[in-house]
């Protein structure tokens, strides 16, 4: 293990709390902002490189890393920062733009966002005889970027903001040829479709267009047998196995989001997901899956995120229930 997810895990953690119901005042969300708030990064890190003129102002992976604060991070926090009520709310907004002025600055001039840098992309360092891993450079993905366009729906942006508009011309760009896109930091196309169908329908992205629809039936095609979705890490590495392997409780839990966020809510598929969801619940009240559903380096190193089977089927019932309710 490379390292932990604390920030990563108490963003998604409170965010599928607040979808659930709970009080955004509530004491256990109002500790967690609190903290999140405490773990700012304020000051210039590596992204200064290309990036020379930006606020510093994100918000990093683990407990502890002011040199490469990341953009789905930052998004995933500012998401959850807009909906908690704080004792101090001023420090929030305060504190809140000043990410958001970071994040922003780091869009890529091809449209979408990277990770940790912008326009990190030059293809000759992966074939020098160390980068073995393949993985020297940090590209825009359709992932983050579907995460970022998520939040900047969130935020009340409109699709004619110039950065919408590059960001969404960036992701329907990204789509791969059966529908479905490709997932840089989770595996694998479950993943990265689920992002990208949610910013664009959080953003106002017309969810009826056929673009769209050939995602849902890539989804719809890639169900199990058992009703729930899974995916082998070998995806990357052998495309053809893109959307195939046992299915476990977060990867269906991203199927049935980005399926509702594609309008099918009501539809057999997204209810046998569910279904899944509920018989695979354990008495404890939370999931198990002994696969890894995270990806580090892709075809080379995934990283098991413990708290996904926890927090992710949460998130999808509770959008389930919402959209049935709207």
């Amino acid at each position: 293990q490379a390292c932990v997810s604390p920030l990563w895990d108490t963003a998604i953690a409170s965010n599928a709390l607040c979808d659930s119901g709970l009080s955004t005042d509530h004491p256990a969300l109002v500790k967690a902002a609190e903290w999140v708030l405490r773990k700012q990064v304020v000051k210039k890190g590596d992204w200064a490189v290309k990036n020379p003129h930006a606020t510093p102002g994100g918000w990093a992976f683990e407990f502890y890393n002011e040199l490469y604060p990341d953009c789905d991070d930052t998004a995933e926090m500012l998401m959850f920062l807009n909906r908690v009520k704080l004792p101090d709310q001023n420090r929030k907004l305060h504190e809140s733009e000043r990410a958001m002025s970071w994040l922003l600055s780091m869009q890529c001039r091809v449209g979408g966002w990277a990770a940790f840098d912008v326009d990190n992309e030059q293809d000759l360092f992966n074939l020098v005889p160390f980068a073995d891993h393949g993985a020297m450079l940090d590209p825009a993905t359709a992932d983050v970027s579907g995460r970022v366009l998520w939040l900047l729906g969130r935020l009340g942006f409109k699709k004619n903001h110039p950065q919408v508009q590059r960001v969404i011309a960036f992701i329907k760009q990204k789509q791969e040829s059966d529908g479905s896109w490709w997932g840089r930091w989770g595996v694998n196309y479950i993943y990265g479709t689920w992002l990208a169908l949610t910013g664009l329908c959080s953003i106002g992205e017309d969810m009826n267009q056929p673009y769209v629809s050939r995602a849902i039936k890539w989804y719809n095609d890639h169900q199990n047998e058992d009703g729930g979705w899974g995916e082998t890490c070998e995806s990357y590495e052998n495309p053809s196995l893109a959307g195939t392997g046992n299915s476990t409780a977060s990867q269906t839990a991203w199927a049935v989001m980005g399926m509702i966020a594609g309008g099918e809510a009501k539809s057999s598929a997204v209810k046998r997901g569910i279904e899944f969801l509920l018989n695979r619940q354990e008495d404890c009240g939370s999931w198990y899956e002994d696969e890894f559903t995270g990806t580090g380096f892709p075809a080379h190193f995934f990283i098991k995120y413990h708290m996904y089977q926890h927090f992710f089927p949460l998130m999808a019932l509770s959008h389930y229930r919402l959209a049935l309710r709207s």
